[in-house]
């Protein structure tokens, strides 16, 4: 007889990780399917969709099944979602896995449902959900469990999730819809307002992670951009600097400095003072935007630090949290007391 594994996973808008108790990070791929329009036969999934995108004839359609954090495409995230099980687990059908999925604290009913529903289609024998900073903060190695206040920031690509934990709960949390996809779209939206070039996702991704920044450098850096002319309709390229790119970030990024202020503001005198000494701890894909941690810390005057593995500490720590029962209920106790 096999044992039923236990995974974690960190269903994200723009990645999908898995990880699997005594083997570690198992799948890290794009949340992209590629299907075949008239039959709605898959094709690819995660990397191999991923290189299809934007790029595809008439025939086939690349869907990305998440959005804002969220599943938008129930049937085509469960296909999605099988087949990364299969790849992690490949005896999953013989034994089915038990799940731990992070989602945003701040979702509905109806979707947190959804994700349920869509793990077990998957092939699960038992799903629990949990916020994904309070899985990112096990991930990150904190002790949630001790009588001490810390704060986690998690930007991942569809929602930015800041929390303040204690005691293995969570004392004040949001999720805004604000993060790594807003900061794309940014660049999109600067380059073809300033700079009358229409470029696309992945190349405002590429310009995000070789450019980007969020604090002022001395150094600064360029690098080159090509796209279409938005007034001669014909191909172009052109010179971009970091500065530039900072420009083009200052709006989403000052969304997500004002509302880890606002959960500092709501933050207990006692649970606060923990955090000044501890810092905010930064996981996620998006903290990984370079001097951000030094703008929080600027605006805040709370120490930023990020996190060891900040892109894997969801599915990390989701894998690590059902090793007590009291980890089931709490969870039912977390998503109670955010819902009252």
């Amino acid at each position: 007889m096999f044992e039923p594994a236990v995974i974690g996973i960190d269903l994200g808008t723009c990645n999908t990780l898995i990880y699997v108790a005594g083997k570690g990070i198992i799948i890290r791929e794009p949340s992209v399917v590629a299907v075949e329009k008239w039959t709605n036969k898959v094709i690819a999934v995660g990397t191999d969709a991923k290189k299809m995108l934007f790029k595809t004839p008439d025939s086939i359609h690349t869907i990305q099944p998440l959005r804002g954090g969220v599943i938008a495409d129930l049937e085509t995230t469960e296909k999605m979602l099988r087949h990364f099980i299969s790849k992690a687990i490949p005896r999953y059908k013989l034994v089915k896995p038990r799940m731990v999925m992070g989602i945003p604290s701040a979702i509905t009913e109806v979707e947190r449902r959804a994700v349920e529903e869509c793990g077990y289609k998957a092939g699960a024998r038992e799903v629990v959900v949990i916020p994904e900073s309070l899985a990112a903060a096990i991930g990150a190695e904190i002790a949630i469990n001790e009588p001490i206040g810390h704060m986690i920031c998690d930007i991942g690509g569809g929602t930015a999730e800041i929390s303040v934990i204690s005691l293995g709960g969570m004392v004040v949390s949001n999720a805004i819809r604000t993060a790594g996809d807003d900061f794309d779209e940014a660049i999109i939206k600067y380059a073809r307002n300033e700079l009358n070039l229409i470029i696309g996702g992945v190349a405002a991704e590429r310009l995000k992670m070789e450019i980007g920044n969020a604090f002022p450098e001395n150094k600064i850096e360029k690098a080159q951009i090509k796209g279409t002319d938005s007034m001669s309709g014909l191909p172009k390229c052109l010179e971009i600097d970091s500065e530039q790119i900072r420009q083009a970030l200052k709006v989403p990024v000052l969304k997500i400095v004002e509302e880890i202020k606002s959960i500092l503001g709501k933050t207990p005198p006692e649970l606060a003072a923990d955090i000044v000494e501890r810092g905010i701890v930064m996981t996620g894909g998006g903290s990984l935007l370079k001097g951000l941690s030094n703008l929080i810390s600027q605006e805040t005057g709370v120490p930023a630090i990020l996190a060891p593995n900040p892109i894997e500490c969801v599915a990390l720590g989701a894998g690590n949290y059902l090793n007590s029962t009291k980890g089931i209920e709490n969870t039912r106790y977390v998503y109670e007391s955010l819902n009252k």
